[in-house]
């Protein structure tokens, strides 16, 4: 019971605020005119690095609560998956509106000839049932298996994310890897932290709040 107190009373509104951070230092940036001397790159950027880094997060939880025992843990997952489409959902839209003009002949040509657009678009489209299909009722739906199943999207979301970054990078290569790095890190986790949860209970504690962009095999 302390546990689920802490994560539902401290861990969660501890994650709103800090995903919400990006967003409000953009509206604020807005506001005030303070955006940079390229405000179509900084939203495209701001939102772009917090799409990746909401997706390592969410792909952190399995592991971190199999090796800490913490079951509870996974009740934040479904929440850090829909904080990262939300962010790729400004990220497109910054690209659909401000790069294309909302010109569906433009934004074809584009995915087609630049392969760093065809990776990003190719991850959002593949988020998008993720995150319609992250509620409960969905989960009754299509049962468990086949639920879980979809879920494991988020496996090439994360790979088409590090691509897309990375060859959208012209010079310096080291951010992209770092965030390249972390992903195998945390698929290698995955793979190696294979033990059981400790508690029993934790079955009771899976199945009402699995993420937007995740799911156990």
């Amino acid at each position: 019971m302390q546990r689920a107190r802490f994560v539902t009373r401290v861990l969660k509104p501890a994650i709103w605020l800090g995903a919400l951070v990006p967003a409000a230092r953009l509206a604020w940036g807005a506001w005030t005119g303070d955006l940079g001397d390229e405000p179509v790159e900084t939203i495209q950027r701001t939102t772009g690095l917090s799409t990746l880094v909401l997706l390592l997060c969410t792909l952190a939880v399995t592991p971190l609560r199999r090796i800490s025992g913490v079951a509870e843990l996974i009740r934040v997952r479904r929440l850090l998956g829909l904080f990262a489409f939300f962010y790729a959902s400004l990220h497109a839209f910054s690209y659909f509106v401000f790069d294309q003009a909302l010109s569906a002949s433009e934004i074809a040509r584009d995915v087609v000839k630049h392969p760093w657009v065809t990776v990003g678009f190719t991850a959002f489209v593949l988020l998008v049932p993720l995150a319609v299909t992250s509620t409960n009722g969905w989960i009754r739906r299509l049962g468990g298996r086949r639920w879980a199943r979809l879920h494991r999207l988020i496996y090439p979301v994360a790979v088409l994310g590090v691509l897309h970054f990375l060859w959208l990078v012209k010079k310096d290569h080291r951010e992209p890897l770092l965030y390249g790095a972390v992903l195998l890190a945390l698929l290698g986790l995955r793979v190696l932290v294979r033990r059981p949860l400790v508690k029993r209970s934790s079955r009771r504690v899976q199945a009402p709040d699995l993420p937007a962009a995740r799911a156990e095999s």
